[in-house]
């Protein structure tokens, strides 16, 4: 091992190859749960250099996990005597083009950073989610990232145009397209978002921007069921011409964990059983009017029962704020099965009905904590079991439920190590197969961040 530091130190520089001490904080996740002891991390300055450290890995023998921001919640980087690439040198956003509704950035550029950088231009580049401060480009290309906007602009993956990686043999695979439609052959860029790093390794990317949203409305609304929400959701999506950027459904049971937890977070009515975050954004005209027009005929067919529309930016941040607090609030407890589902729009409230259900039965002192992406069908479910030997039962149950009710086992958080059984047990078989297949192909000696999202074959 000493010679592939000493390759290292070469080829980086000493302060750029990180060792003992000076690796604690890459060491965990954002949840505290994962862990990783790396061999080292390395942090290159460009993609030759990433490549070289990839090539030097294979001599010596080193699998390689890359790392952004660490924000996941999966163990997506957790690892044991690994080498770890940190691009947080390569931040760079590398051109703006408004005229061609793009930018190109390097994959350790911060979120927000590619925000303040566009909106000089009146864009907006809309993938957006409580870290922001710190999630880098690379990781939420690699996890295909979700976020609150989904429900207009969609996930990443239809966010970006282009990408970069460095392949587990060290070559460069240039997929920096800025083209809008490209029919020649397979789609290999969407091969790469979502893949975690274990098929290559993202250094850049093009992403599509659009443009920013001259007016927004927000509102807060006590709805009075999940079918109330979806009506008021069609009814917002026609009276503004899909507007709709956010729609985020926040039951009585999280409220109640917000008010415990950030008594800062004043809410602005008395708690409900069921409330909805509204968040429109326009370019031609203000939207505050539609949507106290829509709230109002709403409450006159029974759908809603109080509602708060932000008078001001201070009011639409707080309202914001209350909904980006979840991950705060959510992991104050241990332990937890924290489940990441998407489902059918119509087929939330089964799947919370069944699941609570089932979960009487199983552990009735559990308790849950539920907040959703209503508009994209995104379930972020958290149960606090009473009994830690449940947590495995628990968790399979939770998946039946989903499956059964035609939904995937992961929305936007990726898959890591933490949803390896689950996709042993629910991923269609022949469909793991070809994933199998494709790792095999392009990561032949299984060095890139192996053992992460593609459980191993049952013989």
């Amino acid at each position: 091992m000493t010679d592939a530091l000493s390759d290292l130190r070469a080829l980086l520089g000493g302060p750029h190859v990180l060792t003992g001490d000076d690796t604690d904080r890459f060491a965990r996740d954002w949840t505290g749960k994962w862990r990783a002891n790396p061999v080292a991390v390395v942090r290159p300055g460009s993609t030759p250099e990433v490549a070289e450290c990839v090539r030097l890995a294979a001599r010596h023998g080193l699998s390689v996990v890359p790392v952004g921001g660490n924000t996941g919640l999966v163990g997506g980087t957790a690892n044991e005597g690994a080498l770890m690439i940190s691009l947080e040198r390569m931040a760079a956003i590398r051109e703006i083009r408004p005229e061609a509704g793009l930018a190109i950035v390097e994959a350790g550029a911060i979120l927000s950073h590619v925000h303040d950088a566009v909106a000089a231009h009146e864009l907006m580049f809309p993938l957006t989610l409580g870290a922001r401060g710190s999630a880098r480009i690379g990781g939420l290309l690699s996890t295909n990232a979700g976020g609150s906007n989904v429900v207009r602009y969609g996930s990443t993956r239809g966010l970006v145009l282009g990408l970069e990686v460095v392949l587990a043999d060290g070559r460069v695979l240039d997929l920096m397209s800025e083209l809008r439609k490209d029919n020649s052959g397979y789609d290999l860029r969407d091969l790469f978002i979502g893949a975690e790093g274990t098929l290559g390794l993202i250094t850049a990317a093009v992403l599509r921007l659009v443009p920013a949203p001259r007016h927004h409305a927000a509102a807060l609304a006590a709805v009075t069921g999940l079918p109330a929400a979806l009506r008021l959701l069609r009814r917002l999506q026609q009276a503004t011409d899909g507007a709709v950027e956010a729609f985020e459904y926040m039951p009585r049971s999280y409220m109640q964990a917000l008010a415990t937890h950030r008594p800062d977070l004043r809410q602005p009515f008395e708690m409900q059983d069921h409330a909805v975050m509204i968040d429109l954004g326009g370019l031609s005209r203000p939207l505050s009017d539609v949507l106290e027009e829509v709230l109002t005929e709403a409450v006159e067919a029974g759908d809603v029962t109080e509602a708060t529309v932000a008078q001001n930016e201070a009011q639409r941040a707080h309202i914001w704020e209350m909904r980006e607090a979840a991950a705060e609030v959510t992991f104050t407890r241990l332990p937890i099965v924290d489940n990441d589902v998407a489902l059918p729009l119509d087929g939330v409230e089964a799947f919370i009905d069944r699941m609570h259900a089932r979960l009487a039965q199983m552990d009735p002192g559990a308790d849950t904590l539920i907040v959703a992406h209503l508009g994209d069908g995104n379930v972020h479910l958290t149960v606090y079991p009473t009994d830690e030997a449940q947590l495995d039962a628990i968790r399979a149950m939770i998946e039946g439920v989903t499956v059964d009710l035609g939904g995937s086992i992961s929305a936007e958080h990726g898959i890591g190590l933490s949803k390896l059984g689950t996709m042993a047990r629910r991923k269609d078989p022949v469909a793991l197969d070809v994933m199998r297949a494709i790792k095999t192909a392009l990561d032949p000696e299984n060095r890139m961040n192996p053992g992460k999202v593609v459980p191993p074959r049952r013989d």
